[in-house]
């Protein structure tokens, strides 16, 4: 059996045909499902079930157009419409990630951080960038290699895209504690040496507190992250990509289809999937 991933589209998603494309090259078969469909016609074609896959990633955007809040909309369609759906998801121990507005949506739901396994307190926040701006940049990323996240298993740094408006993770202390404390923590925004931003901007572009960049739940499920893995698919995408061509070309290595490193990420969850569905 494949592994199969449900991407989201409509309402100002404007990220779901990268996603999907990362997925693929992943080894997934992907699937770009709007919204609508999955709430309406869920049990009138498998297609449009989440039963009938074992990822399911909220992807980036401008949902609703932000309306209310960033990811605010997008929350509450899917949990009024698909609440149930979703938690039978993550009761069988399948993968969500939300990227962007898709980990926005995932803090409003209340499905992230997920501390202790609890689905339905919202706790923590991703608000107004400190500089007022929104942000279109790259950005430096340490890994965690103690969490339990599946997304980012032996990966320990990245580089990624950013592009936000509202991308400031904000939380009580007690919050952030227990977060880092259960490794849910699991990027951080780093400078050019790979250390801690510091909250320095720009390598923290954002102000993030504790410079997180990305969380997941207590079982390294559910992950949410505001850098764009799909948007570094091939390493053209990277902007000293031409550098990195001379390179290849100098020690004598082929310089066709190299995917980029956010293909890590994704190829992450497709393998620990395959090994699920074959046990």
């Amino acid at each position: 059996m494949n592994v199969r991933a449900l991407v989201l589209t409509g309402y100002g998603l404007n990220c779901d045909y990268e996603t999907d494309y990362a997925l693929r090259i992943a080894g997934a078969e992907s699937h770009r499902i709007h919204i609508n469909e999955l709430i309406w016609n869920k049990g009138e074609n498998p297609l449009y079930s989440l039963d009938h896959y074992h990822i399911l990633v909220f992807d980036g955007g401008f949902s609703w157009g932000d309306d209310h809040g960033a990811g605010v909309l997008l929350a509450s369609k899917m949990k009024f419409n698909l609440g149930d759906e979703i938690q039978r998801f993550i009761e069988q121990g399948k993968l969500i990630m939300g990227i962007c507005n898709g980990f926005q949506a995932l803090v409003h739901m209340g499905l992230l951080p997920g501390i202790d396994w609890n689905y339905n307190d919202r706790s923590v926040a991703l608000t107004y960038n400190d500089s007022g701006n929104f942000i279109d940049t790259w950005v430096n990323l340490r890994i965690n290699k103690d969490s339990p996240c599946i997304f980012t298993k032996g990966l320990d740094q990245m580089e990624l895209p950013v592009r936000h408006g509202e991308g400031k993770f904000y939380a009580p202390p007690s919050i952030i504690e227990q977060l880092i404390s259960n490794n849910q923590v699991v990027m951080q925004y780093a400078n050019q040496n790979g250390e801690p931003a510091c909250g320095i901007y720009p390598f923290n572009p954002n102000g993030s507190l504790v410079d997180i960049a990305g969380i997941c739940d207590s079982s390294g499920r559910i992950f949410g992250l505001m850098p764009h893995p799909e948007a570094f698919n091939h390493f053209t995408n990277h902007p000293d990509w031409t550098r990195k061509k001379e390179e290849l070309l100098r020690k004598g290595n082929p310089i066709h289809d190299i995917p980029g490193d956010g293909i890590l990420i994704f190829k992450n969850a497709v393998e620990y999937m395959e090994h699920v569905i074959k046990n």
